[in-house]
């Protein structure tokens, strides 16, 4: 018999290594309790997620996990972990640590049936795995908003362009005034531009956040540059019965960048000032300076309010003034700016005052 358990001992030993281990080895954070609800074994992903340090080992779970459930209400977890026969799991809770941070928690409770210590019900205790989700409900959140924002946006367009087409096609049948046809077919063309921009921020978007945007530098006449997207937003401009200026510096030079991105940085800020403005002026200024080229976009529109302008290169983000409401938006065209922006190596800065304009100056570095 002695005999016996000394073989048997190194094998339980070797046995018992082995486990912690595996346990170890794992990015969950596990944590074995037994019946009582006390901490028999866990591991370093459990003690990063709860937030402790040293050994929990005979701690009760219930003095370390406190998650609160979706409306911020504190979680029964000696009912969550006793009412599971089965594994149990929940994604909609989370845990709040003592420094004010929060993160998402995925939970789950197996109990285990390991035999003559169990309880009447038959269970010897419960295995726990919590996993910060925090960065998967990020994402969640963001492609459920992107659906939502995206699919109503693609619906007015649509709606309208179809609606106008329709109209055109039932006018030119009857063969009445040639206005009418070329007022609906302008203003299918409107949405379908829009739909165009739309896209192409999408596709600039996907890329970026796959990390696909790459510089193709080239030199860039930047007074030539300039002069294209003035003449190309002239006739908008006018169609707003806006001033449209443009006011470049003697002294500007050619700069090394990338051509595509520069010019789609300041489509964006020249688009949004005549879109955000009803009356006055849209100017376009650029000088040099010893970084490389210095160039700003000053409309007398709604303005920014100060709150706003801590948002405005977020995802998604559209302000709540009903006159922002007012005009087709997906919330990407500044997000996607910064992005290119950050690629090109290049500053911004906004002044805005509600009521009184907004001003847009960017620098564009010498690559």
């Amino acid at each position: 018999m002695t005999k016996s358990l000394q073989t048997h001992k190194p094998k339980n030993l070797v046995d018992q290594e082995r486990l912690t281990s595996l346990i170890n080895s794992m990015t969950d954070g596990v944590v074995a309790i037994d019946n009582k609800l006390n901490i028999a074994l866990y591991n370093g992903a459990a003690l990063n997620i709860l937030d402790v340090n040293g050994s929990i080992e005979g701690t009760s779970i219930t003095r370390l996990l406190k998650p609160c459930d979706e409306n911020n209400q504190p979680v029964d977890i000696v009912r969550f972990i006793r009412t599971a026969t089965t594994a149990t799991s929940s994604r909609d809770y989370s845990l709040k640590y003592q420094d004010g941070s929060k993160v998402a928690l995925y939970i789950s409770v197996s109990p285990v049936h390991a035999g003559y210590t169990a309880d009447d019900k038959g269970i010897d205790g419960y295995v726990l795995l919590l996993r910060d989700i925090t960065r998967e409900k990020s994402l969640e959140e963001e492609r459920d908003e992107f659906i939502s924002v995206v699919s109503h946006e693609l619906r007015t367009p649509i709606t309208i362009s179809e609606g106008n087409i329709s109209n055109a096609l039932v006018v030119a049948q009857k063969k009445t005034d040639r206005t009418l046809i070329i007022k609906a077919l302008k203003a299918a063309h409107e949405q379908i531009v829009f739909l165009s921009d739309m896209i192409n921020d999408l596709s600039t978007l996907s890329r970026a956040e796959r990390g696909k945007l790459t510089l193709e530098l080239e030199p860039i006449n930047m007074r030539e540059l300039l002069n294209e997207l003035y003449s190309g937003y002239k006739e908008t401009a006018a169609g707003k019965k806006l001033a449209l200026h443009l006011e470049i510096d003697p002294s500007l030079e050619s700069i090394n960048s990338s051509k595509l991105y520069v010019g789609e940085v300041l489509q964006n800020l020249i688009t949004n000032a005549i879109k955000y403005t009803d009356e006055g002026d849209v100017s376009i200024t650029a000088r040099k300076v010893p970084k490389g080229v210095e160039v700003a976009v000053q409309d007398s529109g709604i303005g920014i309010s100060k709150t706003d302008r801590e948002k405005i290169f977020d995802k998604f983000f559209r302000s709540e003034d009903y006159r922002t409401r007012q005009n087709n938006g997906t919330g990407l065209g500044l997000y996607v700016t910064m992005k290119l922006l950050r690629l090109l190596h290049a500053d911004i800065d906004v002044k805005s005052e509600m009521n009184k304009g907004s001003t847009f100056t960017v620098t564009f570095p010498n690559l």
